[in-house]
């Protein structure tokens, strides 16, 4: 069989990014009985996207790659909107076509596609009208024209089943870490670099559905008679507001959020809507307690090891807080079991189990 799989998000850093890669790594590893074709537009990042796949692919007999000058919004337009110039024509004849999070082509081969979450449906308010008509356009496609969808989560797959999608074609194939516990050196090194000194709590994303307004009015009623900081990962979208223990440190690489991760006391994440919760297995990896949210996806991956509170309460939040500080050991040992339920290569085991039932 040869496989299609598109990869033009993996120049972005964006979980999605972290998703394509890992699963194509694990997938060349586990499967040398098909051929892989690895497919990519960009314009302006067309280099990096040539490095990123020459690295996908590199000494490996078993797979090819195709890249193409088409910029992102060009192909919403091509295969969203107009749904002209099928797959086919860029890339030849494949017997599967994997297709990204971004733009549905058309094809008269199968086609697969990895639904991650439903964020511009649900929060199009908070969303980039781009982006909530770009999601809309591709997801009318995938209802009419995917043999099978895959998704990170039972809460995932609910989601689409409220929203009309067909229940017997939607495939639950959870995701895995992309983060491990980082030396006391690096952590070291990585609290200088940011100027974080003593103990802090940490929180990932500053998009609204983040929930960072709640995260720091928890996090002040916890801190009181504490020597804590908390740390947030991502920019200060309010720029004209300082709040006294909280540091902002933008957008790190991986290594050093790692670092960043594994000297934190506490992960607070109470996000009001995730399709997985990849942070909640990446703090779980690191070693470090976790406190989300007992709504979306984050109760099926966290399962017992993290402490569930009401993303809207922020007594509820602070009270989660105080939970996991008072007991890391406990929360650490259940986090450390959890994660072994996860891996890049379960994930890669089981997309392959979808593409052979269409093959079959």
């Amino acid at each position: 069989m040869r496989i299609a799989i598109d990869v033009s998000q993996i120049v972005y850093g964006t979980g999605v990014s972290h998703y394509r890669v890992n699963l194509v790594n694990n997938l060349l590893k586990v499967d040398k009985n098909n051929e892989y074709l690895l497919y990519a537009g960009a314009f302006h990042r067309l280099q990096d996207l040539r490095f990123k796949i020459y690295e996908l692919s590199k000494d490996i007999g078993n797979v090819s790659f195709k890249i193409f000058p088409i910029p992102p919004r060009l192909a919403d337009f091509v295969w969203n909107k107009l749904h002209i110039l099928p797959i086919e024509k860029l890339i030849g004849d494949v017997d599967l076509v994997h297709s990204s999070d971004w733009v549905e082509p058309p094809s008269k081969f199968s086609k697969v596609t990895t639904v991650h979450d439903l964020i511009p449906l649900k929060f199009p308010k908070l969303t980039s009208k781009i982006i909530v008509d770009t999601h809309r356009r591709k997801l009318e496609w995938v209802a009419k024209e995917s043999k099978r969808i895959i998704v990170p989560s039972l809460s995932t797959k609910k989601d689409l089943e409220e929203i009309g999608f067909d229940t017997d074609i939607i495939r639950v194939v959870n995701e895995a870490p992309n983060l491990s516990r980082a030396t006391d050196s690096e952590i070291g090194k990585v609290k200088r670099k940011y100027r974080v000194f003593g103990n802090y709590l940490i929180a990932i994303g500053t998009a609204p559905r983040k929930n960072i307004e709640k995260i720091v009015k928890a996090y002040h009623l916890v801190k009181f008679g504490k020597d804590l900081k908390l740390v947030i990962v991502g920019e200060n979208t309010n720029q004209n507001s300082f709040e006294r223990g909280v540091i902002f440190v933008g957008n790190p690489d991986d290594k050093n959020l790692s670092a960043l991760l594994s000297g934190a006391s506490a992960l607070v994440f109470p996000s009001l809507y995730e399709g997985f919760g990849l942070p909640i297995l990446d703090a779980f990896n690191c070693r470090i307690p976790v406190v989300t949210s007992n709504i979306s996806s984050m109760p099926e991956v966290a399962g017992e090891a993290a402490i569930l509170v009401d993303p809207y309460d922020v007594d509820s939040i602070s009270t989660g807080i105080d939970k996991a500080l008072s007991s890391p050991k406990s929360l650490i040992t259940k986090g450390l079991k959890r994660v072994k339920s996860f891996s890049w290569q379960k994930t890669a085991e089981e997309t392959l189990k979808v593409y052979n039932e269409i093959a079959t």
